[in-house]
């Protein structure tokens, strides 16, 4: 497993998806989550220390952990299939440890407000990561880097319609 961090959160306008990019400390591997825009709102909204009046999904989970006595002690990616992601919490209370699935996103927007850190399986990098070494001079990344320049944020996320993603 490598812990990873939080690298960039933004939204592709023309696709209407957005994506999460997770790296290493030292920024030499990186992986692009594609998510809903609601959960790249709820990540960012953190990165960025703003707060809502009212608590969101992520709030109220979050705020259930530590109330109820339990600690996240990490989310680990642990799996990729058919371009879907995979994630566990693990979560402690005494001697207590249970483990849940979770959708990716929802497990790095929990990690952030409950500074727990984030895991990826070294088989997941291994499928899905990207390295400077491998763009190869040809290759498009120009789309991928214009997703990676900003992050836009909106006051209206999409709905459950929106275009499929690759976190399942």
């Amino acid at each position: 497993m490598v812990e990873m961090f939080v690298y960039r959160v933004a939204l592709d306008p023309e696709q209407g998806t957005a994506v999460v990019l997770l790296t290493d400390e030292a920024v030499q591997r990186l992986l692009p989550i594609w998510i809903r825009v609601f959960e790249a709102q709820a990540i960012a909204m953190e990165l960025q220390g703003e707060t809502s009046p009212r608590p969101y999904t992520h709030d109220l989970l979050a705020a259930v952990v530590r109330d109820t006595g339990w600690q996240l002690d990490r989310v680990t990616v642990t799996d990729v299939r058919d371009s879907t992601f995979y994630a566990l919490l693990t979560l402690s209370r005494d001697d207590e440890v249970v483990e849940t699935d979770a959708r990716p996103s929802d497990g790095i927007a929990l990690a952030l407000r409950l500074d727990a850190k984030i895991y990826v399986a070294n088989e997941v990098l291994a499928q899905a990561e990207i390295r400077p070494d491998m763009i190869t001079p040809g290759d498009d990344v120009e789309a991928f880097q214009r997703i990676m320049d900003g992050v836009q944020i909106t006051d209206h996320p999409m709905d459950e319609e929106s275009p499929p993603n690759n976190e399942g």
